[in-house]
């Protein structure tokens, strides 16, 4: 397997040199994911992805279990109140009160930095990944590449691929990561172009760990800061800020819990 492995590293590698970068052909199943690996690593490499990265596309298995929870997303259609008692609205809004008195400090210097409430960002955390109780067990490169591959929505997922691969160059995953189910990696399950993006040195390191709870808050307070967060403002329906959590989640019920339990905590 190392073999073959080292051998469709350099195909794909030689393919980028010998040829102009085209667009790589989605498809919707397993059978054309060799294929389209192959055409997207000149993609790739043409958008700045090194050797690491593309070794990691290389390396790449075809999602199915990811393809799967793409076509059954059910919770998203479940009116509010059925959504908030699935999701545990009750037991995040407790746990996010302990949480904001438990480290007070923490939370007052994101909302001094970035504008952003203790509420907003700690009903993310607790619904994203039960406050990172749990924060996915499907390989990350697999998954979104396998996203960026399938036709259904290739637009989309194509750049958070190449920042995929691009963590891969910086160390900050490898291609064993693991995530959710559509790729999202961390604490408050970051899509890699987002994190490539918005990724914040918080423990001061000198690297972003999406897996360490600081880095990855601050980089959420920043997500949210980035697209146009007002400070001092209110963020449920008809309010500025509203408009900022829409960035976060396209789902209506999603949007409307994070505004809820957010005010809930912070009240």
């Amino acid at each position: 397997m190392r073999n073959f492995r080292t051998f469709l590293l350099f195909g794909l590698t030689s393919a980028v040199l010998a040829a102009p970068v085209a667009a790589a052909q989605c498809g919707n199943n397993a059978s054309g994911f060799g294929h389209w690996k192959a055409a997207f690593a000149a993609e790739a490499k043409a958008a700045g992805v090194g050797q690491r990265g593309l070794q990691a596309l290389a390396n790449a298995q075809y999602a199915t279990g990811t393809i799967q929870a793409d076509r059954n997303q059910k919770s998203f259609k479940y009116s509010l109140s059925k959504f908030m008692q699935v999701r545990g609205a009750d037991t995040i809004v407790s746990q996010g009160r302990k949480r904001k008195g438990q480290n007070a400090g923490f939370y007052q210097s994101l909302e001094q930095r970035y504008g952003v409430p203790a509420g907003v960002i700690l009903a993310i955390h607790g619904m994203e990944t039960g406050f990172g109780g749990f924060m996915g067990k499907s390989q990350v490169v697999s998954a979104i590449t396998t996203l960026a591959y399938d036709c259904r929505r290739s637009a989309f997922f194509v750049p958070h691929a190449v920042g995929a691969l691009k963590l891969v160059d910086q160390g900050a995953i490898t291609n064993a990561t693991k995530g959710a189910k559509h790729g999202e990696l961390g604490h408050t399950q970051f899509l890699p172009g987002n994190a490539l993006k918005y990724g914040v040195d918080a423990d001061g390191n000198g690297r972003v760990d999406f897996y360490n709870q600081a880095d990855a808050l601050a980089s959420t307070a920043n997500f949210l800061r980035q697209k146009g967060w007002k400070p001092g403002k209110g963020y449920q329906e008809g309010q500025p800020n509203f408009n900022v959590i829409k960035q976060w989640n396209a789902a209506t019920v999603y949007q409307q819990a994070i505004a809820i339990m957010g005010a809930r905590i912070d009240g």
